[in-house]
């Protein structure tokens, strides 16, 4: 069962973890090296012990296969998990005139009155975003991230690449996209957390194994299960294929500190049945639209809140 398998990861980490100094300076519990299998025949795994929004991971997702890179089409499909990284770019730049928001993840956290000018700041950032093209542009595209390298990686458009590949040659064994670009990591927003994926078709299955450097275990992960189950049953559905497993194979998987009493919740939790995942009728998954896939008999637990480490 999928919420298993993820709470399984999270006890180990909590178990066995070593505490690290990282970038954002929140501190984490890391272990190197941790795989987890998903049987999508057995359900979409979409986890349970916590609500996890799903119009997010589709909306993501498909933004991923269009091959945008601007926060634009995020908003207007009222997704707002990538505007810390955008905003941090306008804040930062001489085009910013407000008050002072530096560190705005930790002091939003920990300063009421900052937080109130904090959202202040953001609302006035997505309004520009959305209605004004010249600043949407300037501010509101993340460089060469996801969508940029799985559609024009150096030219080549590896996603048509790799359903050609299952779709003519599915015994080969270099099925892969690549996010990882090294030419390109300086003009990315934030480098690509899910670096590489590969497919691989047996029995009339289609499987798929992602690997991940580094994964926030209690925010990012759970999205990242669904997002790519999701994309192999898109793939499996197009090239007419049956369902195979999900291997989710982590890097440096953590627990950021200031999310300890979060998993320790979730961890006393009792998982229901996974949803339905509902598509529409397709030809290629380049021609799907946000309305095409959604869920059903989605029965969880309420939603845990937790603070984002930009």
């Amino acid at each position: 069962m999928a919420d298993k398998e993820y709470l399984n990861l999270c006890r180990y980490i909590l178990d066995n973890g070593v505490l690290k100094a990282d970038r954002t300076g929140v501190g984490t519990k890391s272990i190197f090296g941790y795989q987890m299998r998903f049987n999508l025949s057995k359900g979409f795994p979409l986890l349970t012990t916590k609500k996890i929004n799903f119009n997010l991971i589709w909306s993501e997702l498909l933004w991923f296969i269009k091959g945008d890179t601007n926060i634009k089409f995020l908003l207007e499909n009222n997704n707002n998990i990538w505007n810390e990284w955008a905003f941090k770019k306008w804040i930062e730049s001489s085009d910013y005139t407000g008050p002072d928001m530096e560190d705005f993840g930790h002091k939003s956290l920990s300063d009421p009155e900052f937080n109130k000018e904090y959202q202040k700041q953001m609302k006035r950032f997505k309004e520009l975003v959305l209605n004004d093209i010249a600043f949407a542009e300037k501010y509101g595209d993340l460089g060469n991230v996801y969508g940029k390298q799985w559609r024009d990686f150096n030219g080549v458009d590896q996603l048509k690449n790799v359903i050609n590949q299952i779709k003519n040659n599915p015994a080969s064994r270099r099925i892969i996209l690549s996010a990882w670009n090294p030419n390109e990591i300086d003009d990315m927003a934030l480098p690509p957390c899910h670096t590489m994926f590969q497919f691989y078709v047996s029995d009339g299955k289609l499987s798929c194994q992602l690997y991940q450097r580094s994964g926030d275990v209690f925010l990012g992960v759970p999205f990242n299960i669904a997002s790519y189950s999701l994309l192999t049953i898109l793939i499996a559905k197009e090239c007419g294929l049956e369902l195979g497993e999900f291997v989710h194979t982590l890097g440096d998987a953590h627990i950021y500190t200031n999310h300890f009493d979060q998993v320790q919740q979730q961890l006393e939790r009792k998982p229901y049945n996974l949803p339905t995942l509902c598509i529409n009728n397709f030809d290629t998954i380049f021609n799907l639209n946000i309305d095409d896939v959604w869920v059903e008999n989605y029965e969880c637990h309420s939603f845990i809140k937790a603070p984002i480490a930009v």
